[in-house]
């Protein structure tokens, strides 16, 4: 947790190493955060329906 809190009150791209990087975003996946890759609208996150589909 204090991984996390350090990140967020960095101003600008936080610096994070990337062991503690995956760890954060496998756990959002594991918890049904979807992250979306910029395809020109920008980069973002939803939630995944249930069952996996959008």
């Amino acid at each position: 947790m204090s991984t996390v809190k350090r990140a967020e009150a960095e101003d600008g791209e936080p610096s994070i190493n990337p062991p503690n990087l995956a760890a954060i975003r496998t756990a959002l996946e594991a918890a049904g955060i979807e992250f979306i890759p910029e395809n020109g609208g920008g980069a973002g996150v939803r939630l995944r329906k249930p069952g996996g589909q959008f």
